[in-house]
């Protein structure tokens, strides 16, 4: 299960961050969609970073 998860992060956050960000900024704002891409992307960050393989 963690390998699936390690294999989808980058990928799911790369294809859902174009999608729901610039909808985000055409219904609610400006505002909203800047809120929404720090989140997303900070969130994003994290688990990159806690799902990253690194060698012993």
């Amino acid at each position: 299960m963690l390998r699936w998860f390690v294999a989808i992060t980058p990928v799911a956050g790369a294809i859902i961050f174009p999608l729901i960000v610039p909808l985000i900024m055409a219904r609610i704002g400006l505002a909203s969609g800047l809120v929404v891409a720090l989140l997303l992307s900070t969130l994003w960050f994290v688990a990159m970073l806690r799902t990253s393989e690194m060698p012993h």
